[in-house]
């Protein structure tokens, strides 16, 4: 198959906006990594038209799979985590053309996780887990559980992601597996909450008391990384902070986050007056006792 997609990547490679090309080839067994596809070719370009654009090609009985990808489109999926299968694309594939040593460098970048970017992964992940136990909460307390015991999974795996981050690991799509390694007490909540012969009421009702253990040791961690931006100015509006460069990839989950740092004491409100009476903007700050 290589020979077969060797004119199709070579011509990519000779193009001085290509940093490198990649092959992946589908293993015995693990069909989903390469989404069934008998290789990928995984081609990193400097800019394009579009952040991604895939190709498909056949010959006799094999599939391929051709995916141009802009840097800046790789970088948010590394970021994110919108797209786990890039980390084992980028473990195990065959380099076919790497330029100035792109491909290398990006691999050396992953392996030792810098800590600055572990502590915005953190902060991104602890953001859904907030997002999610609370409306799976809320879900609960208004009875709706098979609604809850969703949410409930999710904030779950974000935990889980959580713990494997912290330990300066990236989560693969294996993630369960490597929380086993690091912190089997999540994986034991998790099968609890699938295994138990208690009533679903009773089984989630033990969860959330025992992930809210879980989710406040992991509070100060977790909020590092947007107490670090927000203490770069005294206070600020809700708008500045939506808008701060360095925390549009928490989107939705921003409001929950910072509501839940407020009753945590990380952050505080801070009450300006407007030209009308008795309402005032509401502000916020980092706790001058962090400072």
């Amino acid at each position: 198959m290589k020979d077969i997609l060797r004119p199709i990547y070579q011509e990519r490679a000779s193009q001085s906006n290509t940093l490198g090309v990649l092959m992946i080839e589908k293993r015995q067994n693990s069909s989903h990594t390469t989404d069934t596809f008998d290789v990928i070719l995984l081609i990193i370009v400097k800019e394009g038209e579009q952040p991604l654009l895939i190709k498909h090609y056949t010959y006799n009985d094999s599939k391929a799979a051709m995916h141009i990808v802009t840097e800046g489109q790789l970088k948010d999926w590394l970021l994110l985590g919108t797209n786990r299968k890039i980390f084992e694309w980028l473990q195990n594939a065959k380099i076919l053309f790497d330029r100035n040593e792109y491909i290398e460098n990006l691999k050396t970048e992953l392996r030792e996780f810098p800590f600055n970017g572990r502590k915005i992964k953190m902060g991104l992940e602890f953001a859904k887990l907030i997002r999610r136990y609370i409306d799976g909460k809320a879900l609960f307390e208004n009875k709706q559980y098979l609604d809850a015991y969703n949410y409930v999974v999710h904030s779950l795996h974000h935990l889980a992601r959580l713990a494997v981050i912290e330990n300066g690991l990236h989560p693969e799509l294996t993630v369960w597996q490597q929380v086993k390694q690091i912190e089997p007490e999540i994986v034991k909540l998790y099968e609890e909450l699938v295994n138990s012969e208690e009533t679903i009421e009773k089984r989630l009702e033990l969860l959330f008391l025992a992930s809210e253990f879980m989710i406040h040791a992991r509070t100060k961690v977790g909020g590092a990384h947007i107490i670090d931006v927000l203490s770069m100015k005294e206070y600020w509006t809700f708008n500045e902070i939506q808008n701060e460069k360095e925390l549009i990839p928490y989107s939705v989950d921003l409001a929950v986050l910072i509501e839940y740092l407020i009753e945590k004491g990380l952050i505080d409100v801070v009450s300006l007056d407007t030209k009308g009476h008795g309402i005032f903007h509401r502000c916020y700050q980092v706790n001058k006792k962090l400072s």
